[in-house]
């Protein structure tokens, strides 16, 4: 009969095992996974590929086209089944015109390759230039296609735009193999915030307190919202001083940045007072709580609506740490969220118009 100590010794050993078994299943499962997603892509676009240069030999290709998308997918379901409509085949075909060199030869060596379904979200984008950034994103964060579509739905690349300098921008999209030096905190500030997924329709009425009830219960959904780097540190944080006690609503840090980023939530349009409490958190923050190795805090004042006013003749005039950004907490329409895009950007300009022209 076997003692206590070598039941347990046994039981160590198949463990162990069974641990080492277990990394060998998954990596041949995502191994198999790598190699059936990739043949599905390359399949989806040498038939985009092939259906290309045919309807070159058209008089007219737009009709030569229609046409043998519609033979080819008759053709294919019949032999094949599903997963060969025309809209699919279009599909193909558009994914070859826009991502041509993304197999260099039918058997050379392939680019990073996402999901078949992130390159069928990824060609809804027109831009191209916006396009590559979500691609190169999409793979660099390991984006999901739900977060891929939501990020493109939401145009995340236009607002980052309207919020940052674009020069900066398409430097890091030139860069986004190498870390980011001397990083810009304007890159990092979004305006307007979409959040939708926080539970409230454009004629909602909530407090600030459920707000950020909201923001708390949807956190992860936030953080991405806010952009790369961003990490939750603290909620209703307590700052006391000799006279009086402070609560700040939310505190992030953000590790690319290497910087507290402060957060007041307003449910009305920006106050000059509202500007005014947020320079005295940021300034507290850096004396009170900021480390030595820390750049200067950010404050962010996420409201209802932004005034022209009062970025231009408030302190946030020319503050480059200080900012006031809308949210929306439903999806606008893709006009409607355009028109606020250059609204806001006009805003913001108007707060750095000075340094601006000085850089």
């Amino acid at each position: 009969m076997k003692s206590i100590s070598e039941n347990t010794k046994f039981q160590f050993s198949f463990e162990n095992i069974f641990n080492q078994a277990s990394e060998l299943v998954e990596q041949a499962r995502n191994t198999a996974y790598r190699q059936v997603n990739e043949t599905l892509v390359r399949r989806n676009w040498l038939l985009g590929k092939l259906i290309a240069e045919e309807e070159l030999k058209g008089n007219d290709r737009a009709l030569y086209g229609a046409e043998i998308i519609k033979w080819l997918s008759k053709r294919l379901t019949s032999a094949y089944g599903k997963g060969f409509t025309k809209t699919n085949l279009y599909s193909f075909t558009r994914f070859y015109e826009l991502f041509p060199q993304i197999f260099h030869t039918v058997s050379g060596k392939s680019e990073a390759i996402l999901s078949w379904s992130h390159y069928r979200t990824l060609i809804q984008e027109i831009n191209n230039e916006a396009r590559q950034w979500y691609e190169q994103e999409a793979t660099k964060q390991n984006w999901s296609v739900r977060t891929l579509q939501r990020n493109i739905s939401s145009q995340y690349y236009y607002r980052l735009l309207a919020s940052q300098r674009k020069d900066l921008v398409e430097k890091e999209m030139l860069e986004l193999t190498a870390p980011l030096q001397n990083p810009d905190p304007t890159e990092f500030i979004k305006n307007p915030v979409v959040g939708e997924f926080l539970g409230f329709t454009a004629d909602s009425a909530y407090r600030e307190s459920e707000l950020e009830q909201a923001i708390i219960d949807n956190l992860e959904k936030f953080l991405l919202e806010m952009g790369k780097g961003f990490a939750f540190v603290a909620r209703q944080q307590h700052i006391h001083t000799e006279r009086q006690d402070y609560f700040i609503d939310l505190v992030f840090y953000n590790y690319i940045l290497k910087c507290f980023v402060l957060i007041d939530l307003k449910t009305s349009a920006i106050q000059h007072q509202d500007v005014g409490q947020m320079d005295m958190y940021v300034r507290m923050y850096d004396e009170l709580k900021r480390a030595k190795d820390d750049n200067p805090t950010i404050g962010i004042l996420l409201c209802e609506d932004t005034d022209e006013d009062i970025a231009r003749y408030s302190v946030l005039h020319d503050n480059d740490h200080l900012f006031a950004s809308k949210y929306m907490t439903y999806m606008p329409s893709p006009e409607q969220l355009r028109a606020e895009i250059e609204r806001q950007k006009a805003i913001f300009y108007l707060q750095l118009k000075e340094k601006d022209n000085e850089d």
